[in-house]
């Protein structure tokens, strides 16, 4: 049989009845309160009938354009000043669109992990900052969580956010902070295109020819997550079962948690082991609300004098009880021991309870933590471990299936950043890399980022794509060993993509929260990415870093080191001339601490372990908070090591 032509076979079936016609569709990004990137030639696209004719308007500018055989079209508007808000009109004949409040200005893609995530609600002055939050030009456009197999044309949602007290909240705070520093530079509207995901690794973020991923095997390992984490599903909803109508904590008579009181009926709960997330003890994806109960005994004697409890770490927030009375608490900090006094006007002879209710936001949940951190100690400093089998029972909790998509090669390069690829940037913003810094990670990070830039500039066709990033902040993460850190390296691997063009990195290693993985100030993140920025993207010449190390010299037992300080004094945090942080190693590689100071444009360190200096590195821990050398601006000198393994 003669086979049609496709331009035949189209025609055809628009004149048959029930056969669904191909309309004009655009990126989200291309939606009303849209924010267009100034003084570049505006690139537009979308989908139609193949060969269907497209005009489009914008502020008195036109562009045309034909769907190609596979259904897609492109324009180019010429490139416009800063201004609006503006109408963009797109007709193809059969629909019109009109997309208002449009404005031009530049436009940030930022994207990473939770720290980029992380939102103004949450961090420093959350009140105060959303309060003046009100700025309309400012504009963020958040991608869903979403995740494919294969590249997509569409993103699964979103829309474009102005900026106000109500709404600036759930804005990313690194990137409105740094926005609010841009706009005051520029005095030109900010688009934020907000494409993140806490915990998810760089891999996700790469395609799979830049990765060299095997597509077939990320499907299969998708399919065998999914499988895993229905089984595990079910078992939780089983476990659940046993308990009805858990939807709210238990209330008694006069309105208190009815779990907290110091006698119970626990008889039908469940035990599990303390310490313990509840996840991998058979409470698999569990997120809520739970409650944990055990008995201590004490003499007269012991009673009188109060005592203290460690209660380990707990996942996220806690209430915690004793004989019914409430001794301490405490909110989001699942990465901290928690260690309450008991007066004794709480205590008595003889058995005495402890109730703890949990509140977990997601992950592992429960009462975690080191077997150490989990005890009764006593006035005279005796310690009883309280570690064991306690009663568990779930209040208030829902079954959030566990998505493995942000760790899994590829996935949200597909749907959160490749229907992005043409919309016109003025740079990229970029915070990630907790989730690799591993032994096994850090230093493949290196190879690994610095082609995740270059496919991106290749992408976007734009080899001068400015790209900044923030170095990772100190946190204790409990990584480091005698001879390893692997955050330290991660840094390294961060900062060696420096030596791509137009590029810049903020050094936090002094903001950040030794117990806190999510550090709240956010502002001052913010404010060292908008240095940065300016000095690549704009020229201003401003010093946008702090001491960068450039070589080493040896005089005797002591090692002079240079710095790239631009034009700035060298200075000590606090004052002073004694620099903590260094540590030097002979020519066995044996780091050990060193005395530094400041002598002019160098700093002189010296080790009485190390009488030859034949390296050395500088706030190389995953936690370097006694690291104190500055420039005159209070920027901390970039963690470094001269001599790489």
């Amino acid at each position: 049989m003669k086979m049609l032509s496709l331009s035949a076979a189209l025609a055809l079936a628009s004149l048959l009845p029930g056969v669904a016609q191909a309309t004009l569709d655009l990126p989200l990004l291309y939606s009303r309160g849209a924010v267009l990137q100034r003084e570049r030639p505006i690139h537009v696209w979308g989908w139609d009938t193949p060969g269907t004719k497209v005009r489009l308007d914008f502020d008195g500018k036109q562009a045309n354009a034909v769907t190609d055989a596979q259904g897609r079209w492109q324009a180019t508007l010429p490139a416009h000043a800063a201004g609006g808000p503006y109408v963009l009109e797109v007709d193809d004949g059969h629909e019109h669109r009109r997309i208002g409040d449009v404005l031009v200005g530049d436009v940030w893609l930022c994207s990473g992990q939770s720290n980029m995530e992380f939102m103004v609600s949450q961090g420093r002055d959350a009140e105060a900052e959303q309060a003046r939050g009100d700025d309309p030009s400012i504009r963020q456009f958040k991608i869903p969580h979403s995740s494919a197999i294969r590249p997509q044309r569409q993103l699964q949602g979103g829309n474009w956010v102005a900026a106000n007290p109500s709404t600036v909240g759930q804005f990313s705070a690194v990137c409105w902070f740094f926005a609010r520093d841009m706009q005051a530079r520029t005095h030109v509207p900010q688009g934020l295109i907000n494409s993140s995901w806490g915990g998810s690794a760089i891999e996700a973020w790469t395609d799979a020819q830049t990765g060299h991923f095997d597509v077939a095997a990320v499907a299969a390992k998708k399919q065998a997550d999914d499988a895993a984490d229905a089984v595990g599903n079910a078992r939780t909803y089983k476990r659940i079962a046993h308990w009805p109508a858990l939807h709210a904590d238990v209330k008694a008579a006069d309105g208190s948690l009815a779990w907290a009181a110091e006698k119970l009926d626990v008889s039908d709960w469940d035990s599990l082991p303390v310490p313990s997330d509840w996840e991998p003890v058979g409470y698999y994806d569990m997120d809520g609300v739970a409650w944990y109960r055990r008995q201590f005994t004490l003499s007269a004697a012991e009673a009188a004098q109060g005592v203290t409890l460690g209660l380990g770490r707990i996942d996220d927030s806690d209430q915690s009880f004793v004989n019914g009375h409430p001794v301490g608490h405490m909110d989001l900090a699942w990465n901290t021991p928690r260690i309450y006094k008991v007066p004794a006007a709480d205590l008595h002879a003889g058995n005495n309870s402890i109730a703890v209710r949990v509140d977990d936001l997601g992950g592992g949940g429960g009462m975690a933590g080191k077997p150490d951190e989990v005890y009764l100690q006593l006035a005279d400093g005796t310690r009883r471990s309280l570690v064991g089998q306690w009663r568990f029972r779930p209040a208030a909790v829902t079954v959030v299936p566990t998505s493995q998509d942000q760790l899994t090669p590829t996935l949200l390069y597909n749907a959160m950043l490749h229907p992005l690829i043409g919309y016109p940037l003025r740079g990229v913003v970029w915070y990630q890399g907790e989730t690799n810094a591993s032994a096994s990670n850090a230093l493949r990070y290196r190879g690994q980022f610095k082609a995740l830039i270059e496919s991106w500039r290749a992408q976007w066709g734009r080899p001068d794509l400015p790209f900044f990033w923030v170095q990772l902040p100190n946190f204790k993460a409990g990584e480091d060993t005698a001879t390893e850190s692997p955050w330290a390296e991660l840094r390294e691997s961060q900062a060696a993509a420096l030596s791509l063009p137009h590029t810049g990195q903020a050094v936090i290693i002094d903001l950040g929260e030794s117990d806190n993985i999510h550090p709240t100030d956010k502002q001052d993140v913010g404010h060292r990415l908008a240095l940065v920025a300016r000095r690549v993207t704009f020229g201003d010449k401003l010093v946008d870093a702090g001491p960068l190390y450039r070589g080493m010299r040896v005089d005797g037992s002591h090692a002079v080191l240079s710095f790239d300080t631009q034009g700035e004094p060298l200075a000590v945090r606090g004052g002073g001339q004694d620099v903590h942080g260094f540590e030097l190693a002979g020519a066995n590689g044996r780091y050990h601490p060193a005395q530094a100071r400041i002598e002019g444009t160098t700093v002189v360190a010296v080790s009485n372990a190390v009488g030859h200096p034949a390296s050395v590195r500088y706030a190389w821990s995953e936690d370097p908070v006694a690291a104190n050398l500055v420039n005159r601006d209070g920027l901390p000198a970039a963690p470094f090591r001269s001599r790489e393994r």
